[in-house]
């Protein structure tokens, strides 16, 4: 039986083992030399702005091992870098980087399918264009923010077909290179197509962008040989609020959303909304949903305690939300909080 149709505490349940599985990944002394051996070779630092919507796994279309990609969600990618809390950690975390030596490239994502428009965005009403011309304009904010040279951080817009799972990036005078067109025998091609694409890029950060679009050409050759119906419909039966949720590389699991916007309440409501359709229409059991609050921490003591109390916040305030607007919804609510090590990716549930 699919893991969308199991009880509501066997989901739980799987979910947490999930958890406890990519801990244990993590820290193994293979992934942990694996991660080293990669930022060695490609030291450039990758953010990902992109939609709450768990069809979007950067690091598995890209075959990137995990925790090299930091991903930062909202409710349809949308961003405005003037949020103060999303402003304070993208420059806290772009500043870290550059200190150390080391450049940043931002992918600024919308995503789509081609098979099915209602299997796109939710968040932009399943209006691609829409959704694109909002990431140009993140884009030219984050060129306010950190410079219009690209020479030090290098904000590139990308697309993510969800069907195949397929790149497409877009540079210079509107030309695009969308890696579902491309065959795997190509791939020697790439390196020139990069730099057709954005030939203001430093090299070394073109050479570390590029084993991105290699890895997404055998992704999408595995896609296409295996059937995808499960995982190309919207099937979420869980919210996720806050950062850490990397262990959720099964696609359609959750909607996950970000602590950035300061209307917190609007992607809520709307998350809320998609898992109540989804029982609506069958494509989940109604016994229950999952309403799941995880707040990473660097360091123990006080760092920690600190998240601890977001985490119960976070949990709180969702909660709220759902019970005011979807009371009938919320009759079915299990709610876990939870903080994590961003060291060691190890999940603490609270009481």
């Amino acid at each position: 039986m699919s893991i969308h149709h199991r009880p509501i505490a066997e989901r739980i349940e799987w979910l947490l083992d999930l958890a406890r599985r990519h801990t244990s990944e993590f820290r193994s002394p293979e992934a942990y030399l694996a991660r080293k051996l990669y930022l060695a070779k490609h030291p450039t630092a990758i953010i990902v702005l992109k939609c709450m919507d768990g069809r979007i796994n950067i690091p598995v279309a890209t075959s990137t091992p995990p925790g090299i990609i930091q991903p930062i969600r909202n409710l349809g990618g949308m961003f405005d870098l003037g949020w103060p809390h999303l402003g304070e950690v993208l420059a806290e975390s772009v500043y870290r980087t550059v200190a150390s030596g080391r450049r940043v490239l931002i992918f600024i994502t919308y995503h789509f399918s081609r098979g099915d428009t209602n299997r796109g965005c939710a968040g932009f009403a399943y209006n691609t264009a829409a959704a694109l011309e909002h990431c140009l304009v993140i884009k030219r904010q984050a060129e306010h923010i950190f410079g219009a040279g690209h020479d030090t951080v290098y904000p590139i817009l990308c697309g993510y077909e969800t069907d195949e799972d397929a790149l497409i990036f877009h540079g210079f005078d509107d030309e695009a290179l969308d890696l579902a067109s491309i065959s795997p025998t190509d791939a020697d091609t790439l390196g020139h197509r990069l730099t057709s694409l954005y030939p203001d890029m430093p090299e070394q950060m073109r050479q570390d962008l590029l084993p991105l679009l290699e890895g997404n050409l055998k992704w999408i050759a595995q896609v296409r040989s295996t059937c995808r119906l499960l995982e190309i419909e919207h099937r979420e039966w869980m919210i996720c609020l806050g950062r850490g949720f990397d262990f959720l590389h099964t696609p359609n699991l959750a909607l996950i959303i970000g602590p950035y916007s300061p209307d917190l309440a609007d992607p809520i409501r709307k998350a809320a909304g998609i898992i109540e359709a989804n029982m609506r229409t069958g494509r989940i059991p109604d016994d229950g949903f999952l309403l799941f609050a995880s707040v990473p921490y660097e360091e123990i003591g006080m760092d920690r305690a600190r998240a601890e109390l977001k985490s119960r916040f976070l949990a709180a305030f969702a909660a709220e939300v759902i019970r005011d607007e979807f009371p009938g919804l919320a009759d079915r609510m299990h709610i876990q909080m939870a903080v994590l090590s961003w060291r060691s990716r190890a999940l603490d549930l609270l009481d």
